[in-house]
């Protein structure tokens, strides 16, 4: 075996699972060619792992801060096979630019949330709000076609058609369908327990508020299939109820 064949065979990239059914792919190495081609062998494994699935792209572990990264030619290569970029996760001023061009959200790098505590230190200032907490809802008049995905960032979805199988709704605050859901619905995908799921009829292939989630297995053993419903949280137990 050659070099180059050993080379190819060192992996790029690493996939891992979210608390909320999201899928991250971490990228250490600037290498699309090979990415492309590693990603092609995880689909012919797992092909329903890849339909149409929610992804975060890792990009904080890559050399030289992700210099030469072209965003544009990585989301359409992850879409390509069937991963559906929601956000990135960076800390690169180019990557971060980037991303605001594509309308993406940028979460904070694995850790950035850790730091050592030191009770002498003075508390540094507060940062200010770069973009307000709440935004006004996103209102969608046309059906929602299988591989499409919405986002509805810092606020709530409205959407006045009916959204089809294989479609994804996501939403930082509440989800309201009026027509059937047949598609995926998250919920309060930041962790808003108080998120809720509207429909005028359910027929989903998921739905998740803050990370508790149901199958349409589970949801085809619910009383209310098919009906109008309204989804809530209670604790970590997703509770369905007529409209």
């Amino acid at each position: 075996m050659s070099q180059a064949d050993l080379l190819d065979q060192e992996p790029v990239f690493q996939l891992k699972g979210s608390m909320l059914a999201i899928t991250i792919l971490e990228l250490v190495q600037n290498d699309l060619e090979r990415l492309d081609r590693q990603l092609a062998a995880k689909v012919e494994q797992a092909p329903a792992f890849f339909s149409n699935t929610p992804l975060v792209l890792a990009l904080e572990k890559l050399p030289e801060n992700g210099a030469g990264l072209d965003l544009a030619e990585l989301v359409a290569l992850c879409r390509k096979h069937g991963l559906r970029t929601l956000a990135l996760r960076a800390s690169q001023p180019q990557l971060i630019e980037a991303a605001g061009r594509f309308d993406l959200p940028v979460l904070p790098p694995s850790g950035a949330r850790e730091r050592s505590l030191d009770p002498a230190a003075k508390p540094a200032p507060a940062a200010k709000p770069t973009e307000p907490e709440h935004r006004p809802s996103r209102v969608v008049t046309t059906p929602i076609r299988g591989g499409q995905q919405v986002y509805a960032q810092g606020g709530d979805l409205i959407v006045m058609a009916a959204v089809s199988p294989g479609a994804e709704l996501l939403a930082d605050g509440h989800i309201h369908v009026y027509g059937p859901l047949r598609g995926r619905a998250l919920a309060g995908i930041k962790g808003n327990p108080n998120a809720r799921i509207f429909c005028q009829q359910l027929a989903a292939e998921m739905v998740s508020i803050a990370g508790s989630y149901k199958v349409a297995e589970d949801l085809r053993r619910e009383p209310l299939w098919g009906k109008a419903v309204q989804i809530g949280l209670s604790g970590d137990v997703l509770n369905i109820t007529r409209l």
